[in-house]
């Protein structure tokens, strides 16, 4: 679970209620970072979206752990909300492809398009999202619907 820029400064908002949530946001990152398993994070990225709702950076990562659960059907959720609070955000619309491809949602080739022209415009993002791909392939080998997703980005 790679935060990217645009996500990582939408968690840093400057008033003490987005500090706290900040806070609780990078704690549950460095776990995330430190192996701490999907299904263990998954309550603390749900307290956080409670409490800091217009935070995409949340969202972002609450789909992606229940992708890596088994969970496509909330990631879904999530992840659509994730790309309306920030549309621009590659791993949003990567972590929406991947829900939509597992729950056989229509208009993942739109997403991936997107993906692949902010790859483009953006090295050090494309970069990142290999290593938030491979993360995930790590964490949940054989997981078909990324290994798609991998292909056509790769393109």
């Amino acid at each position: 679970m790679t935060v990217t820029n645009a996500t990582a400064s939408d968690a840093t908002a400057s008033d003490a209620t987005a500090s706290t949530d900040s806070s609780l946001f990078e704690q549950a990152i460095g776990r995330y970072n430190a192996g701490a398993s999907a299904g263990e994070l998954i309550p603390d990225f749900l307290a956080i979206t409670q409490q800091a709702p217009r935070q995409s950076a949340g969202w972002t990562c609450l789909a992606w752990l229940q992708l890596l659960d088994g969970q496509p059907l909330e990631a879904l959720r999530a992840a659509r909300t994730a790309v309306k609070l920030n549309p621009q955000d590659p791993q949003a619309r990567i972590n929406l492809s991947l829900a939509m491809l597992e729950t056989g949602a229509k208009g993942v080739r739109e997403h991936i398009e997107i993906v692949q022209r902010v790859m483009v415009m953006a090295p050090e993002l494309a970069t990142e999202l290999q290593e938030s791909i491979a993360d995930g392939l790590q964490r949940r080998p054989g997981w078909a619907a990324l290994e798609k997703v991998k292909a056509w980005i790769d393109g």
